[in-house]
């Protein structure tokens, strides 16, 4: 390790002790601690002086709580007792300060594990008991971490049983074992067996070795039945806690209950009387009972209940970080064999990421704006080119001839961006790029081999010409190619960067890059801990890649998967997470369809997450907040996603009060039908005196306020509803409206969108609606039905930030500020992205957005088409019981509309 590096781990561990350290602290730590790193430099000091700035600045919520209101707290009383030291927390706690994270962030996990650990039941409490929970994280933001230091404080205070099941594959099990192995077991399990000594010694066992908890499973190899039964040591009998790390795997899980049963229950009552907890990693993936009848339980989720009953004082924590199928789980299940069903009837936790989290709503907020005019955005680049050559759905035998141009401008921006982290001292750090374009391990190879030829010619080419003069280096294609990628990618964002200091880098950068499979035939692996320069790897893979696996110093990530799931999707998602220094070189290349389905999956958790807080302040319980999220809009993809083994038809009941419903997808046939309907409407207002041009001009559009409700259900009687645009089915959207018409829906606003022709140089102009309006341009998506047009991929008519339209500027200042309290976000802050869904929330009356529509690409001359009429409405609040409208979907068309391509090709096992 460098002096530079001793130094800032010094530095860090001593700062971790300072709850707020000062920049006049931080500059002081250095100095003191810097003669003995002889080759840091002033410059080095600098440079330290900013980062752990920006560090130390980072903040962090505790986040919000649901419970069930007669549990009585406990731990103020245990930490209160001199007999509880906290040993195995607090040296994790300054382990985490050497690595480096942020006091804050520090003193906010303290808390919210301490309230996590409150919400479990005292260990040493007689008799049995059993509880039930789930932890809410984020992907990428620190879940491993967070139930790490959970497992630390319940060893303290008396678990003597810890059972963590992380995931359904090798590698994610391998991988968590290696974190617990550094954030709680203190020696490297895969060499515990040896002769001791501190070789072995790793993550909190460098910080205090004094106690060394046991483990049955190795970062080599899961549960072992011959092994543990040769150990002959009942769980009973253990004074320090135990730990198994277990992949969720039928046998594995047969394994150690059969170990459980013969070699620790007691023969009278067939349990075990020690306190166990068990943490459920990714607890919405296996652990859900997927059995097609209701009297029926599935294999690995009736294991996990049994596992539960074994132990007589037992709790369950499942962390996941999209909870809905969690939340359908029937709360009232019960097994005479399994037990109950794994429902988190007693506390529900949800997390706040840190505000440095380089999540969902950063990523993908801000795709269209409000002039319809598709910006540069800093990360997401659009895949387009890769039908031909690597089509997103295909076969296993499936042939790769050649790369799309964009996976290869996928592979120069990696090398670009490494080459300027190594110019910006980012020397010994991982730096990864994520490729996943097929669940086929034989597509999946031959991927991974013309990635490998292509960069041997980049290398080559670097190798032969890049440290000549720049004139001279251009000059060789592949070099120019490079040199295109930094001018459109980075210096287009950043023009303080130097292309002569990336040219330099370029041997080094793009000379240890390795491309790797990832899956279950390949016999690599990513073992960051064996690479302490820094691993630099493409790594190429399907599901393996999709799910809890962290690929560290992930910059660049290019994705062709099809899965409108919300859980997969965000899963999938492995570019989110943690980026100190080199947040924006990161870029993720995906169809513009997928980039749609994240910014509406990012708005949609992020309204659950709201939901959580209003139950809180309500003081719901669990099961009152299931029953909530099972009427919310969403629900058409999780209920069905979770009863697809039925295969009957599927009945969701929703609330469209404060809701927002647009026409995703209309008929060809019924364009004239709907353009004439919105014709008779606009003639019936201005026969009323409020033609639609007459109101409040907008620099987009026109508003017109006080439209009788009448008016309104005439127009979306005439209108034809295209069956696919489930939401906005004519019958249920007029039935809730009709119930409400002499109340708060009585009165509307209409917003007709008019984009200014300097924004489209071919315009759609149409008279329409009675006056000159310049139609807003939307490209055709795909669908299998030809008889539909389904308005853009992303299925998104209306431009963000329209549900602003007709809200008071009182009543949008005061939304923004609560949301900005509710993220930690300071009002100083710039570039916050308000979600549409918070003035939603405020606003008084509803909002019918009537939308003229010119479909086809950017530049195309659109000028000789008829319009295409859509209609999105945003519903406000309600002050009385929400009445539910029910839509039927069953499984024939949520299949045809949601293919679901997520399993590995079972010939590749994990």
């Amino acid at each position: 390790m460098s002096d530079l590096e001793n130094l800032k781990t010094m530095v860090g561990a001593l700062l971790v002790e300072q709850r707020l350290p000062t920049e006049e602290v931080i500059r002081q730590t250095i100095q003191n601690v810097r003669a003995a790193c002889p080759d840091v430099t002033d410059d080095h000091c600098v440079q330290l002086v900013r980062e752990f700035q920006a560090m130390h600045c980072i903040s962090m919520n505790i986040g919000e709580v649901l419970k069930e209101v007669d549990f009585e707290p406990w731990l103020d009383v245990v930490k209160g007792d001199a007999a509880y030291d906290f040993y195995y927390w607090d040296r994790y706690r300054r382990f985490l300060g050497r690595t480096g994270l942020s006091a804050r962030v520090l003193a906010t996990m303290d808390d919210v594990t301490d309230q996590v650990l409150d919400l479990l039941q005292n260990p040493t409490k007689e008799g049995q008991w059993s509880r039930r929970g789930m932890v809410v994280g984020h992907v990428q933001s620190g879940k491993t971490a967070n139930y790490t230091g959970l497992i630390c404080k319940a060893a303290d205070v008396g678990y003597k049983v810890i059972v963590v099941i992380a995931g359904i594959h090798n590698n994610l099990r391998n991988q968590t074992q290696k974190r617990l192995d550094e954030g709680f077991i203190g020696f490297d399990s895969a060499r515990m067996q040896s002769a001791g000594g501190v070789s072995n010694q790793v993550g909190v066992g460098l910080v205090d070795r004094r106690r060394r908890p046991g483990t049955f499973t190795t970062s080599l190899r899961d549960f072992n039945l011959v092994t543990a039964t040769g150990v002959g040591l009942p769980l009973v009998n253990v004074s320090e806690p135990v730990l198994f790390v277990i992949k969720k795997n039928y046998r594995t899980l047969k394994n150690l209950l059969e170990w459980l049963k013969d070699y620790n229950a007691d023969l009278r009552t067939s349990s075990i009387d020690t306190p166990m907890l068990l943490i459920d990693d990714e607890a919405d993936n296996a652990s859900i009972n997927v059995a097609s009848r209701v009297d029926e339980v599935s294999r690995i989720n009736g294991q996990i209940r049994q596992l539960l009953e074994v132990f007589s004082r037992n709790c369950y924590v499942g962390y996941t970080a999209t909870p809905f199928a969690n939340i359908f789980i029937d709360p009232q299940s019960d097994d005479e064999m399994y037990g109950e069903d794994l429902f988190p009837r007693d506390f529900i936790v949800s997390l706040d990421p840190p505000d440095n989290y380089f999540g969902a709503s950063k990523v993908f907020d801000g795709m269209i704006d409000e002039d319809e005019q598709r910006r540069s955005h800093r990360y997401v680049r659009n895949v387009e080119d890769n039908r031909d050559v690597l089509p997103i759905v295909h076969q296993k035998d499936h042939a790769i001839q050649s790369l799309p141009r964009s996976l290869k401008d996928a592979v120069r921006t990696f090398i670009i961006a490494r080459s300027i982290r190594l110019s910006r001292g980012h020397t010994q750090r991982h730096n990864s790029m994520l490729v996943n374009v097929s669940r086929f391990v034989d597509v999946q190879r031959q991927v991974r081999n013309e990635i490998h030829v292509f960069l041997s010619d980049v290398r080559s080419s670097i190798r032969v010409n890049g440290a000549k003069p720049k004139s001279e280096a251009l000059a060789d294609r592949e070099i120019s190619a490079l040199y295109d990628v930094y001018m459109g990618e980075y210096r287009a964002f950043d023009n303080s960067l130097n292309w002569h200091d990336i040219q330099a880098n370029l041997f080094e950068s793009a000379g240890p890059i390795q491309v790797i499979e990832v899956n279950g035939r390949s016999p690599s692996r990513l073992d960051y801990t064996g690479h302490q320069s820094g691993l630099n790897v493409i790594a190429v893979g399907g599901l393996s890649l999709s799910r809890g696996l962290t690929l560290e110093g992930l910059v660049v990530s290019y994705f062709l998967r099809n899965s409108m799931m919300y859980d997969t999707l965000m899963q999938m998602g492995r570019w989110f997470g943690y980026r100190p220094g080199y947040e924006d070189l990161c870029r993720i290349w995906m169809p513009e369809q997928a980039a749609g389905w994240y910014t509406h999956i990012a708005e949609s958790i992020e309204e659950l997450r709201d939901e959580v807080r209003q139950m809180r302040i309500a003081g719901a319980t669990p099961r009152e907040f299931g029953l909530k999220v099972r009427s919310h809009p969403d629900s058409l993809v999780v209920t069905a996603r979770n009863k697809m083994g039925s295969g009957q038809p599927i009945v969701v009941s929703i609330g469209l009060a404060n809701q927002f419903v647009e026409t995703t997808s209309l008929l060809r046939r019924a364009g004239r039908r709907n353009r004439d309907a919105a014709a008779r409407f606009a003639k019936r207002l201005a026969e009323r005196g409020l033609a639609l041009n007459s109101g409040e001009r907008r620099n987009n559009g026109h508003l017109v306020r006080g439209i009788p409700v009448e008016d309104v259900l005439g127009f979306l009687r005439e209108f034809k509803n295209a069956p696919s645009s489930r939401l906005t089915e004519s019958r249920q959207i007029i039935k809730h409206i009709t119930d409400r018409a002499g109340g708060e829906l009585k009165s509307w606003s209409i917003f007709v969108p008019a984009p200014k022709k300097r924004f489209d140089h071919r315009p759609l102009t149409t008279s329409l609606l009675g006056f000159e309006i310049n139609c807003q341009r939307r490209r055709e998506g795909e669908i299998q039905d030809p008889s539909e047009i389904r308005i853009t991929n992303n299925q998104r008519v209306a431009s963000r930030g329209v549900e602003r339209v007709d809200v008071e500027p009182e009543l949008k200042s005061h939304a923004e500020r609560d949301y900005r309290e509710r993220r930690g976000y300071s009002e100083a802050m710039r570039d916050i992205n308000y979600p549409d869904s918070i003035y939603r929330g405020v606003r008084r009356r509803p909002l019918l957005v009537l939308h003229l529509l010119a479909i086809g690409d950017k530049d195309e001359d659109l000028s000789g088409q008829e319009p295409v009429v859509a209609w999105s409405i945003s519903f406000p609040k309600t002050d009385r019981e929400d009445q539910k409208v029910e839509y039927v979907v069953n499984t024939t068309w949520f299949q045809e509309r949601f293919p679901d391509h997520d399993e590995e090709d079972p010939d590749g096992k994990d």
